[in-house]
């Protein structure tokens, strides 16, 4: 196996291979970071045009547009407090704190430090551990998936700042929108008030474009351009190239072992379906909070939170390909379109892809691990470019994520009723926002409401209405009692000492 990845590595040094790699990163740049143009979106868009292609540029493309793209959604959640992807709402939190604070420079500076260091671990265990760590996935039943969606939403719910009540209460609302639409089990509409518009249910896209995009334009359009300039970034020079480099201090600060953590923290989820970058950058963020020195700062310009999320993310892309390759299960959205570009070449994925044809697949390891590479080059080339998106006027800015958003939308639903979905939720978002009420629990409500019914429903199927099928589990009693322990540590622990002292 290792000469064959040493192949992959000389087949990515052909010129024409190479530049398909530089090429897909870019776009998964692009696409990333614009809120409503997700990798997932560039990869659905360029699998036609893969037909034509060689089968290892076209993996090796695809590769360069993953990694990129989970990055790149800090991006704009750092600048401009806009998520270019779901993945990147918890990196927003704190980055575009420092931002504001004057330290946009540092953030993304460790946001892509975090990223690389989390896809560099990916592609290790994906490289050195597919075979062994994919039989471990096979061992998670129905009621073990719904036991880790229930950590998923209530670590989130718990970590975000403010009321927990309200906190609750808007994760309720996010699960609520989720059952719009056809049953998971029954050929029924539901909450649909007899509108074939809605019998498709909320899709994830105008979800958070609404969420996000249009929440953050509203409240930008409600006030000043003074004041909404003021609150955008803290006066500071115009940065170098050499600023965007870490300081020793602040990676001592996060710590390279927080990182590694979160990293393969990141990977183990994104071999479960379902998993997916999203909820692995949020239950990294809950365990970098439970055990930082800090837990106060985080929420308001941590620089370990920050690195949690993005390590995670990224993380998740080595792990997410893993069951794709070796049981034919995509991790996530963006391998399940992989999964349609290997078809399309012939390949099947399951557990002889690898044993059969394990060097056409070599040199998409080699760019995973490169492209990983590449995204902390990339801020250094692209960093103070990054950062003038903060100073451009914000009329003209706006404006443009509002269109861009807008055509995302249609583009990934190819329905105008979609669109005013997405300003629909961005107007709910807006009262929300008013009200104090945090707006991440609610996308992740979207996110995992359909897992978390689906898996619920199935267990207690099985077990013939008996919810003893979750604790009777090993695995599912683990992921409970853990769950038990997160809400312990992170809520119930600190609020007695609080009321000791």
């Amino acid at each position: 196996m290792t000469a064959q990845i040493v192949d992959g590595f000389l087949m990515l040094l052909h010129p024409v291979t190479f530049l398909y790699l530089i090429g897909g990163f870019l776009l998964g740049l692009l696409f990333g970071a614009i809120p409503g143009l997700t990798a997932t979106l560039a990869i659905a868009l360029l699998l036609p045009f893969t037909f034509s292609m060689e089968v290892a540029d076209a993996l090796v493309m695809v590769a360069g547009i993953y990694m990129a793209g989970l990055y790149a959604g800090s991006i704009t959640g750092i600048t401009l407090n806009i998520p270019g992807a779901p993945s990147g709402a918890i990196t927003t939190v704190d980055g575009h704190a420092l931002m504001k604070r004057g330290e946009g420079a540092q953030a993304l500076g460790m946001s892509a430090l975090a990223s690389t260091i989390g896809g560099l671990t990916g592609v290790i265990i994906l490289i050195a551990l597919a075979k062994p760590v994919s039989s471990l996935a096979l061992l998670f039943q129905t009621p073990d998936k719904f036991s880790l969606v229930l950590l998923a939403i209530v670590t989130v719910t718990i970590v975000s700042q403010g009321s927990l009540l309200k906190s609750a209460t808007a994760m309720a609302i996010g699960l609520m929108i989720a059952t719009v639409g056809i049953d998971p089990m029954l050929p029924e509409g539901r909450f649909d008030f007899d509108s074939y518009n809605l019998i498709e249910g909320v899709n994830l896209l105008p979800a958070v474009i609404g969420l996000f995009a249009v929440c953050e334009l509203i409240a930008q359009a409600g006030m000043p351009a003074r004041l909404s300039q003021a609150q955008t970034v803290a006066d500071m020079p115009a940065p170098r190239r050499r600023d965007f480099l870490p300081t020793r201090a602040r990676i001592r600060e996060v710590g390279l072992f927080s990182m590694l953590r979160s990293s393969v923290l990141g990977v183990f989820i994104g071999m479960l379906p379902g998993g997916g970058a999203s909820m692995a950058s949020f239950i990294a963020y809950a365990e970098a909070k439970r055990s930082a020195k800090k837990p106060d700062e985080f929420g308001k310009g941590s620089y370990e939170g920050l690195s949690a999320s993005e390590a995670a993310n990224n993380g998740v892309c080595g792990g997410a390909i893993i069951p794709l390759l070796t049981m034919g299960i995509p991790g996530d959205a963006v391998t399940a379109i992989i999964f349609g570009v290997l078809l399309l070449h012939g390949l099947v994925p399951g557990p002889t892809l690898l044993s059969d044809n394990f060097m056409v697949v070599s040199p998409m390891f080699a760019a995973l691990f490169v492209a990983s590479l590449l995204i902390f080059v990339s801020v250094l080339l692209f960093g103070p470019v990054y950062l003038r998106l903060s100073r451009i006027n914000r009329g003209v800015l706006y404006a443009f994520i509002g269109m861009i958003s807008m055509v995302g939308v249609f583009a990934s639903t190819f329905s105008i009723f979609q669109m005013w979905v997405a300003l629909a939720i961005g107007v709910l978002a807006m009262l929300l926002r008013v009200c104090g009420y945090p707006v991440v629990p609610a996308l992740m409500g979207i996110i995992l409401g359909p897992y978390f019914e689906e898996f619920l429903r199935r267990s207690l199927i099985v077990s013939k209405g008996d919810s003893s099928i979750f604790v009777t589990s090993p695995i599912s009693l683990a992921l409970l009692l853990l769950t038990l322990g997160f809400v312990w540590m992170l809520r119930i622990g600190p609020a007695r000492k609080a009321r000791a002292a």
